[in-house]
């Protein structure tokens, strides 16, 4: 039997990079995407991938474009729908999979924080759908969340968590459909609180960054937060805790000083001003850099 065939839907951010992880490992992957530039794009950015982790070129002949759903899915094991993060686009996505993809097909989405639940709302069979929350760039990101709205999904979770181990990515199950999975649930409660010290002029943004990055951050990677505790021993923890959770930040909508800065159009590197101020050049220097520690840590 051969490997299963996969398909992507969206050939943007995270679409090329999935479909690249997949090829790189033997199998035929059909991209599809409804805008023809990105289609057009799909071979040079695959092969920009394959320069930069020095991985022979042939590997972007396994992947087939197409502005076409139906012939994308009409033969594929397994769909992955990489496209934007709106739940409408989503659903008009899945209820299209339904009718297109053989009857077997496991139908996965990337959302990062969409209930799987709701995106499969319209479809009838919901025992094959699932969330794969691949992060970003995920042919560099060993982590995929594999999310099950309930036991009669455990079956395809298994299948996709078997093939996703065998492909070199770390797949970890979710167990229950919560908005924000497990990662973006912890990213955003620490990006609450460094909003809200900058907010109330405790540090400023480069500070917050700074403490991150060379202090525990630097040992988020090889010690996690509870692996940490255990450590420190729980009593620590308690004692800290008891102090320091009342005066936390508990806005429970996006802080209003993140409102003020969207307000002023100041939206980050592509805007040249977020919470820190960015050029062209130092915006891609940061990008350069995140790119080449990810790289080196896969290589490692």
């Amino acid at each position: 039997m051969g490997k299963p065939r996969i398909a992507v839907i969206g050939a943007g951010l995270m679409g090329h990079g999935i479909a690249w992880r997949f090829a790189a490992a033997g199998h035929a992957v059909t991209v599809q995407d409804p805008h023809a530039p990105a289609i057009e794009a799909l071979p040079r950015r695959i092969e920009e991938i394959c320069a930069f982790l020095v991985r022979d070129a042939a590997i972007a002949a396994r992947v087939t474009g197409t502005l076409d759903l139906a012939a994308a899915v009409a033969d594929a094991d397994v769909v992955i729908e990489a496209a934007p993060e709106r739940l409408a686009i989503k659903q008009e996505i899945f209820t299209q999979l339904e009718r297109c993809a053989l009857r077997g097909t496991i139908l996965c989405s990337n959302t990062s924080v969409i209930p799987i639940s709701e995106i499969a709302a319209k479809v009838t069979d919901k025992s094959r759908i699932l969330g794969t929350h691949f992060w970003n760039p995920p042919h560099l990101v060993p982590l995929v969340e594999v999310v099950s709205m309930g036991s009669d999904n455990r079956p395809a979770a298994e299948r996709i968590a078997a093939l996703l181990h065998e492909v070199g990515w770390h797949p970890v199950f979710v167990n229950r459909d919560i908005a924000g999975f497990i990662g973006n649930r912890l990213q955003h409660a620490l990006k609450r609180e460094a909003i809200a010290l900058v907010a109330a002029g405790v540090c400023d943004a480069e500070t917050v960054d700074d403490v991150v990055k060379l202090g525990f951050g630097a040992r988020l990677a090889v010690l996690g937060p509870l692996e940490q505790s255990d450590m420190v021993g729980l009593d620590l923890t308690k004692a800290i805790h008891d102090v320091l959770l009342p005066d936390l930040d508990v806005t429970p909508h996006a802080h209003p000083y993140l409102d003020a800065l969207i307000t002023k159009g100041e939206t980050g590197m592509k805007a040249g001003k977020g919470f820190r101020t960015w050029t062209p050049e130092t915006a891609e220097a940061v990008r350069e850099r995140l790119r080449a520690f990810l790289a080196g840590m896969k290589n490692s």
